[in-house]
């Protein structure tokens, strides 16, 4: 849908080179792996910014510890901090991992391992640069339905304006615009409307293998404990250790984040969630608790 929109954006504004403005939007993506790009986005987009020394002094054994279990170079991800009260972690574009200052305060070592060792699983699998290559790819398309929607609310607002006959008259029209819209590009509305329940199924099985690439790494029990006290804290039981991997959740281009669900939503909420619920999660963890795992 996206490609659509530049291809036909493009050719309008210049009909005998549009192939060179729709070559350089696809282009446009090598940008996620870019340093400096990746370093504006982090702090302008994301809100984060470089640790203090003391921080570093803190995150950098942990994270050092990650990566050698990992067998990846350490020195090749950017960490970050985010200047929030919420207990957070992220991967975004192809090198940053990011951690709330929270998080950083008050998870213990062993704990705050097996989140970073979560998020490194993002960009060893790729997570991360493919979500946010997919959601800039996607931005075209989404503007242009967001355009279509208040669009809508526009002619509605204005029928109701109106005396009652033109605007019975103007809503008809509308109505009749879009109907002869569906017809003939009836896959554009398919797309429009199934494509978010398998893009979400996806994220929640990336977050799924996520899990279990830090339950290999030997974080399993440290990361169903925070499982289980998200768990008890959503349920209203509370627990001892009052963290989650995000109290807050928060979608966008630039990154995975781990998310927690309360289990009182309904079945098209759980379909988009981009997160499995807790006992999903823990459920796809059994495996690496048990004795020699």
């Amino acid at each position: 849908m996206s490609l659509v929109i530049v291809v036909t954006i493009s050719y309008a504004l210049l009909p005998h080179s549009g192939w060179l403005i729709v070559l350089l939007w696809l282009a446009s993506g090598t940008l996620a792996f870019h340093r400096p790009t990746e370093s504006a986005l982090a702090r302008h987009l994301l809100n984060l910014r470089y640790p203090t020394p003391s921080e570093r002094a803190r995150l950098e054994p942990v994270w050092r510890e990650v990566t050698a279990r990992a067998g990846v170079e350490g020195r090749a991800y950017e960490l970050w901090i985010e200047e929030s009260d919420d207990l957070n972690a992220l991967a975004a574009a192809g090198h940053i991992v990011g951690v709330t200052r929270f998080s950083l305060e008050n998870l213990t070592s062993s704990h705050l391992g097996a989140v970073l060792a979560h998020e490194l699983a993002h960009h060893v699998g790729g997570h991360a640069w493919s979500s946010l290559l997919g959601e800039w790819y996607a931005l075209p398309g989404r503007l242009a339905w967001v355009g279509v929607r208040r669009l809508a609310r526009l002619v509605i607002a204005l029928g109701r304006r109106l005396n009652s006959c033109l605007g019975v008259a103007l809503l008809l029209a509308a109505a009749g615009v879009v109907v002869a819209f569906a017809l003939a590009y009836w896959f554009v509305i398919l797309a429009l409307v199934m494509a978010p329940y398998p893009l979400a199924a996806v994220a929640r099985r990336a977050e799924l293998r996520a899990d279990q690439h830090a339950a290999a790494l030997g974080f399993g029990p440290m990361l169903a404990e925070v499982l289980q006290t998200m768990h008890a804290e959503a349920s209203g039981a509370g627990g001892a250790m009052t963290t989650s991997f995000a109290a807050r959740g928060r979608t966008g281009a630039f990154g995975t984040v781990v998310r927690a669900h309360d289990g009182r939503r309904g079945l098209l909420a759980k379909l988009l969630a981009s997160h499995p619920d807790y006992h999903t999660r823990l459920h796809h963890l059994s495996a690496y608790l048990s004795p020699g795992r």
